[in-house]
């Protein structure tokens, strides 16, 4: 089997993106470009992954980890020279090496595999990636020859009318003989009016020695897009999310609205699940079948199971059961675990808590560092009284409790099994199990008391 390599650029600065951000972690559908680059890469069964680094380098590598190992490109002299930072690493291995822009987010591992398997088969040196472009203006041109090999990549300026008229472009990711590759690198020149070195240039020497150069098209030339200003971040984010949502309804889910609709890279959802206009799902969620998610929810890094409905929500990192009600205008919070047939109404905000099977908090409460157990009632207005200022305290419900409205319980405290705390009652030590506990001051009417108050404003 053929050893896999990738070379990653992504040591540029993006001065045109005009951010504080390194250019290639600004996110499209919510994931860093480079990490969608890398992403892909991996899918090829790589034996080596290697990004070249510049300005940022440090955050590229917190956001890829150990995706990749990592080279330094001092000196941003061209992607020539970028490539020839992995020398050290990869010079006089046999096998074949992707070369990938990490500022191109919406290459695929399908056109990836297609172009190498392409390479292999016409026992080519190198494989430009191509795309045909109705407008390829300000793109370099692929000039093929009789035997539909690569000729030569014209750049724009430099390129004839006749050249300019040929609608196949270079994308700038390739594919090479890996010893070649190295080889070659080291014959480029910088005799140009950049004065850098540039990987186009191993096409011309490959050539020269009579080397095979091929081309592979791409049939989708969104996938050539890279992004260099936010207005091609904008048009990338635009691609990344129709193609998204297009997975997603040809498996089997309902996008209502699409364009009104933002799902992220690794979202996963079961069938006949229904996505309402105005919705985001993003992070590692994974939804169920026929649940219904929107509208106006966001959900992020969440499990949900089936059937559960998320209305006007927001849900954050936390694990909700099947044939839950949330909504409208819910707040879960991360590191909160809903069960099965849990509900949890309007205006109800649950901060890392746990609800049992069958319980329900319906309006106007909040519930934080909390135990709910199954069966549970939580009255409208029912707050857990959490923290004390310095520190965060523990509430506990057991089964089938019923709390009445407007309750505080103020931690550490338990409700025990099947126990009622009255409306209105502000609750400081244990409920025993099925028992009524009563914690508000006994009501005094004082008859005509506000007669006298309006008789002594009248003098």
């Amino acid at each position: 089997m053929t050893n896999k390599y990738a070379v990653v650029l992504a040591a540029g600065q993006g001065t045109r993106m005009k951010s504080k951000l390194y250019k290639v972690l600004h996110p499209v559908c919510g994931k860093p470009m480079v990490q969608h680059v890398v992403d892909q890469l991996k899918e090829l069964q790589l034996n080596e992954l290697i990004t070249i680094v510049g300005f940022g380098a440090e955050k590229v590598q917190d956001q890829l980890g150990e995706d990749s190992h990592y080279v330094v490109q001092e000196k941003q002299l061209g992607t020539g020279h970028a490539v020839l930072q992995a020398d050290h690493i990869l010079a006089g291995k046999p096998g074949t090496t992707v070369v990938a822009c990490g500022d191109t987010p919406l290459l695929t591992k399908d056109t990836l595999q297609k172009m190498m398997d392409h390479h292999e088969s016409t026992q080519a040196k190198a494989t430009v990636l191509t795309a045909h472009a109705e407008n390829p203006h300000g793109y370099g041109r692929v000039i093929r020859g009789g035997n539909g090999q690569v000729e030569r990549i014209v750049e724009q300026k430099d390129a004839s009318q006749d050249e300019q008229a040929v609608q196949e472009i270079n994308t700038g990711t390739y594919c090479f003989d890996n010893e070649f590759l190295f080889e070659a690198l080291k014959g480029v020149s910088n005799d140009n009016s950049q004065g850098e070195y540039y990987l186009p240039d191993v096409i011309q020497i490959l050539q020269d020695k009579n080397e095979t150069v091929s081309a592979y098209q791409t049939p989708d030339f969104s996938e050539s897009l890279g992004v260099n200003d936010r207005v091609a971040l904008a048009q990338a984010e635009k691609l990344m999310k129709q193609r998204i949502n297009e997975r997603h309804m040809r498996n089997g889910v309902t996008v209502m609205d699409p364009d009104h609709t933002y799902i992220g890279p690794d979202v996963k959802m079961g069938q006949d699940v229904i996505v309402y206009p105005g919705s985001i799902i993003e992070g590692n969620t994974t939804i169920e079948d026929d649940a219904i998610i929107g509208p106006h929810s966001t959900v992020k890094d969440c499990y949900i199971g089936g059937e559960t409905a998320v209305k006007q929500s927001v849900a954050t990192n936390s694990h909700i059961g099947a044939r839950v009600k949330i909504g409208p205008f819910a707040h879960i919070r991360p590191e909160s675990s809903l069960g099965d047939d849990v509900k949890v109404g309007n205006f109800v905000e649950i901060k890392k808590a746990a609800f049992a099977e069958g319980s329900k908090a319906s309006h106007l409460s909040y519930i934080g560092d909390a135990e709910v157990g199954s069966g549970v009632n939580i009255g409208c207005g029912t707050i857990t009284v959490n923290y004390d200022g310095q520190h965060k305290f523990m509430t506990k419900i057991e089964d089938d409790a019923f709390i009445g409205c407007n309750s505080n319980l103020i931690a550490p405290v338990t409700v025990g099994k099947g126990a009622y705390v009255a409306a209105g009652s502000t609750i400081n030590e244990d409920v025993p199990a099925e028992a009524l506990s009563i914690a508000r001051s006994r009501q005094t009417n004082k008859e005509g008391y506000v007669s006298k108050i309006n008789s002594n404003k009248k003098d």
